[in-house]
């Protein structure tokens, strides 16, 4: 379980998180949307412990996050699959290197009959072909980019799954490819799941749970027909802007 109680953050002058609390329960989806720069990535990264908060609480399989050791930082972050916006993926590096990162025990890493047998099966869990492995990033469309990153993320077994922004430069066709990729990773793999998102579509169709954060608080979260129902403004605000929720 995810735990955030009161986390607040800010960067100089500007306040980026001002008391979020919010709780993800075990083997859950939770759709994290707001409007650019609201704290969305910046929330992902206290999750993990990449940025501390200035207050409050991040707890994570009863962790406080921003207590722990390096050791003890380094051992709760090999629970945890994080993908990053646009993939992320090292250029230098072939498929197979950038999918074999994942893998968290030193021991599976160095073992390479195990790394190029996990590299194709988690490349086989995103709906790539296992010769993928022996393509460099540049080969790659932007969908299969975000789909490596999915595949190094998953490499070590995780948990917890951090999607930050997983559906954006896609066209339609490729969002609704990793929306459903989403949806099955979170059924097949039995993982707690946050995703970032500004896409209202993807994030109804894949979440239990939708949350919106604006103005550096959650100003709603539910299940998607009591989110739509909300009288909250900013909701109807964040909600009207979507024009495709009209025919949803």
């Amino acid at each position: 379980m995810i735990e955030l109680n009161d986390v607040a953050k800010r960067f100089g002058s500007q306040v980026v998180l001002a008391g979020v609390t919010l709780t993800v329960q075990e083997g859950e989806t939770l759709a994290l949307l707001g409007p650019s720069g609201t704290g969305k990535s910046v929330l992902l990264k206290t999750i993990i412990g990449l940025i501390r908060p200035d207050h409050g609480t991040v707890i994570v399989d009863g962790l406080n996050v921003a207590l722990l050791k390096r050791d003890q930082l380094s051992k709760l972050r090999a629970t945890i699959g994080y993908v990053f916006q646009n993939g992320a993926l090292f250029d230098s590096m072939d498929v197979f290197e950038n999918i074999r990162l994942g893998l968290t025990d030193h021991d599976q890493f160095d073992d390479m009959e195990f790394a190029t047998a996990r590299v194709v099966e988690c490349l086989q869990q995103v709906n790539l072909n296992p010769d993928t492995a022996k393509k460099m990033p540049a080969e790659l469309s932007g969908g299969m980019r975000k789909r490596v990153g999915i595949a190094r993320a998953i490499a070590g077994r995780p948990k917890y799954l951090l999607y930050d922004e997983p559906t954006s430069g896609l066209d339609p066709v490729n969002a609704d490819i990793i929306d459903a990729l989403v949806m099955r990773l979170s059924t097949e793999l039995s993982v707690t799941s946050i995703m970032v998102t500004h896409d209202v579509r993807g994030a109804f169709k894949t979440a239990d749970r939708i949350a919106l954060l604006t103005s550096g608080r959650i100003a709603a979260i539910g299940p998607m027909e009591e989110f739509r129902a909300s009288k909250v403004p900013e909701v109807q605000e964040f909600l009207e802007r979507d024009f495709e929720l009209a025919d949803h």
